[in-house]
């Protein structure tokens, strides 16, 4: 069961300062949709593909993570099939599946108080021209990224409560409770952090 999205290594990506990972992560997603030729994003692809199988994890550690997102990614893939041609499926799949990866990488080499410091900084000349607080937005993510982990414990103990009364395993039927009890956490959370004044606005 997972913890924490961070995995402790000594890897040369863990070694790169998380600004960099995070200006490398958007100029890889602006980069990935500049083209639509699978033989282009193949490599980008592979590139983030081995990146993110360097970092330490086992193979079922490895899919652990990015299992459901890779899940998503071919359901919708399969649903494209019958509206797009077949090579524009194939880069949808490559692109998608090369930003995930590459993702997983970055959260998986940083810890949430780095990455909300950074981001935080990052946001700083936002703040300056009163489009937002870069504190909360950082704290914001800071908390997505805390509580995915829990997110994955919760519905594995909902399908594991499924199993123990012989009910089918459906995604529908899993998702419903899953939803009401995140929503309830994060009503929690949100009363949590407004009584300790985090929050200005």
């Amino acid at each position: 069961m997972l913890t924490s999205l961070y995995v402790e290594g000594g890897s040369w990506f863990h070694r790169v300062a998380v600004r960099a990972k995070l200006i490398a992560l958007l100029v890889l997603s602006l980069g990935l949709f500049v083209t639509n030729s699978p033989l282009l994003l193949l490599p980008a692809f592979l590139l983030c593909g081995g990146l993110y199988l360097s970092l330490g994890l086992t193979p079922r550690q490895a899919l652990s993570r990015v299992g459901f997102v890779v899940f998503t990614i071919l359901v919708l893939a399969a649903v494209n099939l019958f509206l797009i041609p077949v090579p524009e499926v194939v880069a949808l799949v490559l692109r998608l599946m090369a930003l995930v990866l590459f993702a997983a990488a970055v959260t998986a080499t940083a810890t949430i108080g780095a990455f909300m410091d950074e981001v935080t900084i990052l946001l700083k000349p936002l703040e300056r021209l009163g489009l937002l607080r870069a504190a909360d937005v950082s704290l914001a993510l800071g908390l997505v990224l805390r509580f995915v982990p829990d997110i994955f414990a919760r519905y594995e103990a909902i399908s594991e409560a499924h199993r123990a009364r012989g009910l089918p395993i459906r995604p529908l039927t899993i998702i419903g409770p899953l939803i009401i009890l995140t929503l309830k956490d994060a009503d929690t959370i949100a009363a949590a952090i407004d009584a300790r004044g985090f929050r200005r606005q």
